[in-house]
């Protein structure tokens, strides 16, 4: 029985009729509200596709990344895998890396190393592109969190100040009907149901992107954790500094027997 009340309602057009009886306050608030809700599935639909992306790509770049031995394997033979932060995470440190290792090397027995101040600054550049990583992954996150919490109070404002308009006009009317009353309630209250649909889906996705970027950002501290661990191991140099003596003296006194060679 509800049903076949409730049907002849919508087929009427009861929105339609509820919007024609708005004040133009009220439409002035729907109309803020359909802008915030444009804005609010631009997020939606482009955030939905950069995590969808970012998920699919850091599974790929992690099996690579697993496969390899060498922290600049993937970066020498040149794979890309865009999309993913992990990723971006890692080129940054491996152009940082190379850098230092071109400009600042350090000979282990024949092998070109970096010092423990190089590596410091491989780990700050690394550190910087989590924090970006970050940065861009909650991007756009503000306009969902704000059709959330103001999407219904904007409605409410129009609904308020919409069934104000009508009891004014009742009261210089002097008439207190239902049928009088009926067309600016209803005009009134659409601001309301316009509020919450706007805030009903950025709340779903709003709730599902935090999770979402909550665990990326883990998965990026976990990796970078990683990362940087396996570049001390392979390319810092960690020997005592007893030892790192006794190379500088034998390099010096390699350096220095051409040249005693040269005088003779």
């Amino acid at each position: 029985m509800i049903l076949l009340h409730t049907t002849p309602i919508l087929a009427d057009g009861a929105l339609q009729f509820a919007f024609e009886k708005a004040t133009t306050e009220g439409k002035a608030t729907i109309l803020v509200l359909f802008v915030l809700s444009m804005f609010s599935w631009t997020i939606i639909i482009t955030k939905f596709r950069q995590l969808h992306l970012a998920r699919k790509w850091t599974r790929r770049f992690s099996d690579s990344y697993t496969a390899s031995r060498d922290p600049l394997d993937i970066k020498r033979k040149g794979e890309r895998f865009p999309g993913a932060p992990a990723f971006q995470l890692y080129l940054r440190g491996a152009e940082e890396l190379e850098y230092h290792l071109n400009k600042n090397p350090v000979l282990v027995n024949g092998q070109t190393r970096i010092s423990v101040a190089s590596f410091e600054a491989v780990k700050v550049a690394v550190e910087e592109a989590v924090g970006a990583s970050a940065i861009s992954l909650e991007k756009g996150m503000i306009i969902l969190s704000t059709a959330v919490a103001g999407g219904p109070f904007i409605g409410l404002l129009g609904t308020v100040w919409g069934v104000m308009e009508t009891f004014a006009g009742i009261a210089r009317a002097s008439s207190a009907s239902l049928t009088a009353m009926a067309p600016g309630v209803a005009g009134a209250l659409i601001a309301t149901v316009t509020g919450l649909l706007v805030a009903i889906p950025a709340m779903f996705a709003y709730n599902f992107m935090v999770t979402t970027i909550r665990t990326i950002t883990q998965e990026l501290d976990g990796f970078a954790t990683r990362y940087v661990t396996q570049i001390e191991h392979v390319y810092v140099d960690n020997r005592d500094i007893e030892d790192k003596i006794a190379g500088a003296i034998q390099r010096a006194e390699e350096n220095r027997k051409p040249r005693e060679l040269v005088a003779s």
